[in-house]
């Protein structure tokens, strides 16, 4: 499908977009100043305290549910890079694989934002045992920042890089 929002030409790219020329920051460039805000609420979402496989398992968990192509290609090769294995991205869509406890939480928070946009009390008590308050904090946060990125990103038609 064509994009709704075309991406900013490369010599219209501020220096965060040239040193990161991925469609998603391109296209969302078009909006100059919520696009800085994004950028730094992202930021401090993919840099933040949580582990990196966590945070990818999550994401990926996420962009199955949401069914966004864009997430799913950026965020399988992070995933990978975070030390999650190829068998493991593959198999983060199938309800019936068998994951860790530690994974199991992590996939466990995605489906429940994603099938009641809130935690049973036992993913909860779960998720205190696991990680501290920032960290439950953060982990719910990355689910629902990354739902409404792949809607963002499915509307305006962003394509993912070749």
């Amino acid at each position: 499908m064509k994009p709704r929002v075309r991406p900013l030409p490369p010599e219209e790219w501020d220096d965060f977009t040239k040193t990161h020329p991925d469609n998603v920051f391109a296209t969302l460039a078009r909006h100059p100043g919520l696009y800085r805000g994004w950028r730094g609420f992202h930021g401090a979402l993919q840099d933040g305290t949580l582990p990196a496989r966590d945070r990818e398992l999550a994401i990926l968990r996420t962009a199955h549910h949401c069914d966004s192509a864009y997430e799913w290609a950026r965020h399988a090769r992070l995933a990978l890079e975070a030390g999650l294995t190829p068998q493991e991205v593959e198999l983060v869509g199938r309800p019936d694989a068998l994951w860790s406890v530690e994974d199991q939480l992590v996939l466990q928070v995605a489906d429940d934002l994603y099938y009641a946009g809130d935690l049973t009390d036992a993913t909860w008590a779960a998720l205190c045992d696991r990680y501290d308050e920032a960290g439950r904090i953060e982990l719910i946060m990355l689910v629902a920042h990354h739902g409404m990125l792949a809607l963002v990103l499915r509307t305006l038609r962003v394509r993912p890089e070749d």
